[in-house]
């Protein structure tokens, strides 16, 4: 811990900063057109219903990023010596107040949540034996997935996946499954020496219980356990300190309006900040939490507000999508964050990811609609949960965010695409439709 670390930690107030200077503006006079000047740069004429993949970048924010650039072009050995650490450790306070960490020691500014499993796994692998296990949802993200197998096969121990209920009715569901995993990951006398929990999975997007599966681990011995929140932060209240985890990782380049990659890491310990510096490279993209707290401050209730519209305005344009086909959500309203699953029209014959890979490459050259979409293989005992109002089995689920820049009519051209797919294929399978 440097010098700086513990003043901050010994009492050097620092959630009162919300900006460079240390003062919060609550200006709340964003006016529909200025938000769109906020994000001019993106292509005119697309439909922009993705965020979750890729976020969102507002000019002041642009702005500042190049100007930290220069500022290290200007003079590298100054800007190492003389400016980067103070500029880092005002992001990392910031970040401290905004997960509820008890100490800056434990926060540390990383590039995206797969370095922090890689950084996780490689803390735990020289303790795992043949007899141990890892445990994670099966939908885990699949970086993060290929670096659990190589740490965990290297090391000769064994990964037990947990299926997600999908579509999901409660979260209860998926409690109850978590249970039967670590149930499974325990058999034969095995360890649990670490659990990889989802705050809100990627695909399909789910909201999950993380603080309820955190206190199983905890009942049930597991020895560690990891939360991946890539898309947590900007979309839920994030609280480490009640959600009880060993470990926690969130993207800013996600839903926190940072430009790509920089995430915050927090460990109880203090493993992350060994982690913190890596030597000569860009560090613009960490120093700009002061400039994203000043844009989120010109909106109505700041970023808790932008979270609560943003919440319900995707379960809106979700209920419109499934109302206009005739379909279901992929779970409940309160099982989601900013992003929400809506079924597809059976008619589309969405049978793999490859139909799926196809109907969103289509969607975003024919429409100009940017969309992820998942298949989901029905389970037997949702068959009577997942149909249709034409009685066909729904199979392909569209992932629609929900970002301040975005408009209705971005939702109702997706879904007069859609309409327009299933009138055009006359119930082809879709692989048959796009060419």
């Amino acid at each position: 811990m440097t010098n700086m670390d513990k003043a901050m930690d010994e009492g050097e107030e620092d959630h009162d900063y919300l900006n460079g200077n240390g003062h919060s503006h609550h200006h709340n006079s964003n006016t529909a057109s200025q938000i769109q000047q906020h994000f001019s740069h993106h292509l005119q004429g697309i439909a922009r219903i993705n965020n979750g993949s890729f976020g969102c970048c507002p000019h002041s924010v642009l702005a500042a990023h190049h100007e930290w650039h220069l500022r290290f072009l200007r003079q590298p050995d100054k800007f190492y010596s003389d400016v980067l650490p103070d500029a880092l450790l005002h992001s990392r306070s910031l970040l401290k107040s905004l997960i509820n960490a008890d100490y800056l020691h434990q926060v540390s500014l990383i590039d995206n949540a797969t370095t922090a499993a890689a950084i996780v796994l490689r803390h735990i692998s020289t303790s795992l034996s043949r007899n141990d296990t890892v445990v994670m949802f099966n939908c885990a993200f699949q970086a993060v997935k290929k670096s659990i197998q190589a740490y965990v096969a290297t090391a000769g121990a064994s990964v037990v996946e947990i299926p997600l209920p999908f579509p999901v009715r409660s979260p209860q569901e998926i409690v109850a499954r978590f249970r039967k995993g670590l149930q499974r990951g325990k058999a034969n006398g095995s360890k649990i020496r670490l659990a990889i929990i989802d705050h809100i999975t990627s695909m399909p997007s789910v909201l999950i219980p993380v603080g309820e599966l955190v206190r199983i681990c905890r009942e049930e011995g597991v020895d560690q356990v990891f939360v991946d929140a890539a898309h947590a932060l900007g979309t839920v209240p994030v609280d480490v300190k009640e959600i009880g985890a060993d470990f926690y990782v969130t993207n800013l380049h996600k839903w926190f309006f940072c430009p790509p990659s920089v995430a915050v890491f927090y460990s109880r310990n203090e493993l992350p900040i060994e982690t913190s510096w890596i030597g000569t490279r860009d560090y613009s993209s960490q120093l700009l939490v002061p400039s994203v707290m000043e844009f989120v401050s010109t909106f109505e209730g700041g970023l808790e507000g932008i979270m609560k519209r943003n919440h319900e305005r995707v379960v809106q344009m979700g209920q419109m999508l499934i109302e206009s086909w005739g379909t279901i959500l992929g779970s409940p309203p309160h099982m989601c964050a900013s992003m929400i699953m809506v079924g597809l029209p059976s008619q589309l014959g969405i049978s793999s990811e490859d139909n799926a890979s196809k109907l969103r490459s289509h969607l975003r050259t024919c429409y100009g609609v940017e969309v992820p979409i998942h298949y989901q293989a029905p389970e037997d005992d949702a068959a009577t949960e997942t149909r249709d109002n034409k009685n066909g089995l729904i199979s392909g689920y569209a992932r629609i965010s929900h970002q301040v820049y975005n408009t209705v009519e971005d939702y109702h051209k997706f879904r007069d695409a859609i309409n327009q797919l299933v009138q055009d294929g006359k119930a082809q399978p879709f692989d048959r439709v796009v060419k």
